[in-house]
């Protein structure tokens, strides 16, 4: 179900500093996602999204706001595109927000990154290519790199093979691009061969930097929903996470440290950096107008 709304605001300061993706501002143009991850935090409660996966709500308004915000802002800083929803899930293809409000963030000239499990992004590779004379990056979320494996924690979204072809498009043109390595599932993808087949993959398509984290948040009604998930497609998975985890909020990898220092060092035997470049906050000087002398 999709419904319209009129938001009264659309962008949202990030803590700072923002280490890990450099944002100052993070935008939702949409509520909800229809990519369906069985491992999404945004299922929880604290979000109060009661229908997550079949209703989107979409912020008709949002470029509008975003247009009228923009000329205002008195501090440049990288703009973020969702944190609760993903910015190219299919419904981007009708409603074309994400699009259009990357053209308001070109003609303002503000930095952005691009947070996505869809190579959808690809139909405004114009628009991020004229942003990344300011600062663009576009960063994937791969946690597999098994197409098969993804359908079932991804259902909703493209195949991994198809984020990894972009992320070479993209990059082509000279747009920061990389891969957000999280979540890593306990017992499911963190293990070695995993880890190194996406390293081998991201380099193979010309990411330069790759994001780790290895585990997983898992709380209220995202929990439960998981555990549904598990029993359908890794039965008896569930009560091995119940054992280990019991109601904790972040479930680690067993190996995390030896998965770190496994992506670290094929990281730099590829050249690819465990962290990204990022934009520095500036503020912004207007001339005052002039008055006309009579």
């Amino acid at each position: 179900m999709i419904t319209e709304i009129k938001a009264k605001g659309i962008l949202n300061p990030v803590k700072q500093p923002d280490d890990w993706f450099g944002l100052k501002y993070n935008m939702n143009l949409y509520r909800g996602c229809q990519h369906r991850c069985i491992y999404c935090d945004s299922r929880s409660e604290c979000y109060q999204i009661e229908d997550f996966d079949r209703e989107v709500i979409v912020k008709i308004n949002a470029v509008d706001l975003l247009a009228d915000l923009l000329p205002r802002k008195r501090v440049k800083g990288t703009i973020g595109t969702g944190s609760m929803n993903d910015p190219y899930m299919p419904v981007e293809k009708k409603f074309n927000l994400t699009g259009r409000a990357l053209e308001v963030i070109a003609k303002n000239r503000f930095p952005v990154h691009v947070l996505t499990k869809s190579d959808l992004v690809l139909k405004d590779l114009d628009t991020l290519e004229e942003i990344s004379q300011v600062f663009a990056s576009v960063s994937f979320t791969i946690t597999t790199a098994d197409d098969t494996l993804g359908k079932k924690l991804e259902p909703g979204a493209p195949p991994v093979s198809r984020r990894f072809a972009a992320i070479k498009k993209i990059t082509d043109r000279g747009i920061h691009t990389g891969v957000l390595l999280m979540p890593v599932l306990p017992m499911i993808e963190d293990n070695a061969e995993n880890i190194l087949a996406i390293i081998r993959m991201a380099a193979d398509h010309g990411a330069s930097y790759i994001l780790p984290s290895f585990g997983m948040t898992i709380r209220d009604r995202q929990r439960q929903y998981y555990y549904q998930q598990l029993d359908m497609h890794f039965p008896g998975l569930k009560e091995k996470y119940i054992r280990k985890f019991g109601r904790v909020y972040f479930a680690p990898a067993d190996n995390a440290n030896e998965l770190y220092e496994l992506t670290k060092q094929a990281c730099r035997e590829y050249g690819i950096t465990l962290s990204m470049p990022k934009f520095t906050p500036e503020k912004i000087t207007r001339k005052s107008p002039q008055l006309k002398l009579l």
